[in-house]
């Protein structure tokens, strides 16, 4: 910045508020009105925004897992069998899927979660499980699993 009279250069208080203040009026861009051009309202709706937006990453990951959390039920209903059940039979079977792996798989390839609840539900039933929540044996898709080879993967993995 370039100062041709020294009153000029008298009235300004130095490169580290101009920085500050640039830094604030980048942030309040896409304000309007006051908000963006005045810097002691644009200071107070700047930091206003960012506790937002703090708030909001926390509130997306709850969002998700809500979502994720939906979708697995949503299947496990399709297929007869409680969500408990089918994440018991998975670990059993040492197939370690999370939740967001297994919403997708339900939303997207359905017969792939299919297959992978007729998993759970054939370790459960070889392992002598008795769900906690109905005291029945789990109920669920009747696959034939011979035809894949999988019982005797899944009696080997005890």
């Amino acid at each position: 910045m370039v100062f041709l009279t020294v009153t000029n250069l008298i009235r300004v208080r130095g490169p580290d508020e101009i920085w500050r203040k640039r830094k604030i009026f980048r942030l309040a861009a896409a304000f309007i009105g006051r908000r963006r051009n005045c810097y002691s309202v644009a200071v107070r709706n700047v930091h206003r925004a960012l506790v937002y937006a703090t708030k909001a990453r926390k509130l997306k990951k709850e969002d998700m897992k809500e979502l994720w959390n939906t979708r697995i039920t949503a299947a496990c209903e399709q297929h007869n069998i409680s969500t408990f059940t089918l994440k018991e039979g998975l670990d059993r079977s040492n197939i370690m899927l999370d939740r967001k792996s297994l919403s997708d798989l339900a939303a997207w390839e359905p017969r792939t979660f299919e297959c992978l609840a007729a998993v759970a539900q054939k370790k459960l039933e070889i392992d002598g499980f008795i769900d906690g929540a109905d005291k029945k044996h789990p109920t669920g898709v009747n696959l034939n699993l011979k035809d894949v080879m999988l019982e005797q993967w899944l009696k080997e993995k005890k």
